[in-house]
């Protein structure tokens, strides 16, 4: 009887161990407790950091995974100028692609991405929604998950992404991408 709950404790410790500084020195506060209680499902997940010189690499790897997915869904709680673009384009080869940003990154797109934005909302395979505040950037799409936190002092760490290519991470992406849509707000039109 004892081993049904030993192989999920192992799990968990591996998905921890493994990973420990991020899980240590991050703000985990965006995830809610029915993911955390899942968290060995995050066991094959490794750390992609970037030196102090090269600050946007974890970010070129996420660039570099996302042109090759079929299915898109990400949370933006930070604005980097290619987003708009770059969704509008997978939006344009029929990806399906579901975006969540906080209300600071709705604006800012609104205001200086208003043509982007307004031509992806026409595309009937995207949606588009505002989440209120969380301190957490992801993606997740057929081929891989890339989550990012913010630091416990409440600043982003645009160096460490915590990326894992195998189903159950994906799977675990999708259920929080899925709280986060569940709660937020449906943008139809600007």
């Amino acid at each position: 009887m004892a081993a049904i709950y030993y192989k999920p404790f192992l799990d968990t410790l591996t998905a921890i161990e493994t990973n420990e500084d991020f899980w240590r020195d991050h703000d985990i506060t965006a995830v809610p407790d029915t993911l955390l209680s899942r968290i060995q499902e995050l066991k094959e997940c490794r750390i992609i950091k970037d030196e102090h010189e090269h600050i946007y690499d974890s970010h070129k790897a996420f660039m570099d995974n996302v042109p090759a997915s079929n299915r898109f869904m990400g949370f933006a709680s930070i604005f980097l100028p290619s987003y708009p673009a770059r969704f509008l384009e997978m939006a344009r080869r029929n990806i399906p692609i579901s975006i969540i940003v906080t209300p600071n990154v709705f604006f800012k797109i609104k205001n200086e991405h208003n043509a982007e934005i307004e031509e992806y909302l026409k595309f009937k395979h995207t949606s588009f929604h505002v989440y209120d505040t969380a301190k957490v950037a992801f993606v997740v799409t057929d081929r891989f998950l890339s989550l990012s936190l913010f630091f416990k002092n409440g600043t982003f760490d645009p160096r460490s992404d915590l990326v894992g290519f195998d189903s159950s991470s994906i799977k675990w992406g999708e259920d929080l991408f899925k709280y986060y849509k569940e709660n937020a707000v449906e943008i139809k039109t600007l």
